[in-house]
């Protein structure tokens, strides 16, 4: 089964990118991986202290999964599972995509704006030729009627 990797994290466009992943899911009856990562830096705190940082992150990282895995079971009969990695975002998703090897797609979502489609997609972007995947750029602010038709 061939499976979309999508990353979740706090931005607007992470949205489209679930949605976009969720509905290619449904139509080629694949799957979706939802990928978040904690970043290292969000701990370096003493080792009590960051120990419960670290545990309340996943709890967020629960908490915004499940209303995404959940609205994918009800509207597109997709089960999507969720990984968590702790790390720098690139390498993570790297090595997700090494890990698992029915991933097929990865998908992102690209920020609108003046301020270009955010550090995520343009680092990767930058080394998409030497990528093991395909990558797939959606744009932030696609309406989800326009997701529909192009998926």
């Amino acid at each position: 089964m061939r499976k979309f990797l999508v990353v979740l994290d706090d931005s607007r466009e992470c949205l489209n990118a679930m949605r976009f992943a969720a509905m290619r899911a449904a139509k080629t009856k694949g799957g979706v991986t939802i990928l978040s990562v904690i970043p290292p830096d969000e701990f370096n705190h003493w080792i009590g202290v960051g120990d419960i940082m670290r545990e309340e992150a996943r709890e967020r990282i629960h908490a915004h999964y499940e209303v995404f895995a959940k609205w994918m079971r009800d509207r597109h009969d997709v089960d999507p599972e969720l990984v968590i990695r702790e790390g720098d975002v690139v390498n993570e998703i790297l090595d997700q995509v090494k890990a698992d090897e029915d991933i097929g797609v990865l998908v992102l979502g690209a920020a609108s704006g003046k301020k270009g489609p955010g550090p995520l997609v343009s680092q990767l972007s930058r080394g998409s030729g030497s990528l093991p995947i395909p990558v797939t750029i959606v744009p932030g602010d696609l309406s989800k009627e326009r997701l529909e038709e192009i998926t």
